[in-house]
């Protein structure tokens, strides 16, 4: 069985919103700075619509080995409103319910999910996120959504903080198992 895995950029007040903002100043992502190693290359990233579109645009012309794997993985899209999945290479649109499309793909593999704030709020509200994977740049925005508005929830537990260039990967884990 496979985990879901989330990613998120964020400010050190805990803004995760608009990252084109604050987060690329720091210059382009070139490296798997959150440390998913082999996880990138055999589960699938999912995205929320409007992530989808824009790394669609930023992603198919970069040449660098982390561009190579972006660009081949499998990509699917959680929208309501359709896609052209033709933008990306290896995107596809997710089919009926989120949560249960999830749920029947993480007993094949690894679910990436990168942004996609309210991907990412569906996931949990329906408690099937097992880990959050948090760069956190050294800027302060003052407001924008947060991740976490009153901290990490109670059944993850931190396991990792790591320097990453300029910026700090913290890692939470579920502390509490699901299974029967």
């Amino acid at each position: 069985m496979g985990d879901v895995i989330v990613i998120q950029f964020s400010t050190l007040d805990g803004v995760v919103s608009d990252p084109n903002s604050w987060a690329f100043g720091a210059g382009p992502v070139t490296e798997d700075k959150f440390r998913l190693g082999e996880r990138m290359a055999t589960g699938v990233q999912l995205y929320g619509r409007h992530t989808w579109e824009q790394f669609a645009k930023l992603w198919p012309g970069r040449d660098s080995d982390y561009a190579r794997l972006m660009n081949t993985v499998p990509k699917r899209v959680a929208t309501r409103t359709g896609v052209d999945t033709t933008a990306w290479a290896n995107s596809a649109a997710v089919e009926g319910d989120l949560a249960g499309w999830v749920t029947a793909e993480r007993e094949r593999r690894d679910i990436v999910v990168i942004g996609s704030l309210s991907v990412v709020r569906a996931l949990a509200a329906a408690d099937l996120v097992d880990e959050y994977r948090v760069i956190t740049f050294p800027a302060v925005v003052g407001a924008g959504d947060r991740l976490f508005a009153a901290g990490p929830p109670a059944e993850f537990r931190f396991t990792v903080a790591e320097p990453v260039g300029t910026t700090v990967l913290t890692m939470f884990r579920r502390s509490v198992d699901r299974t029967p």
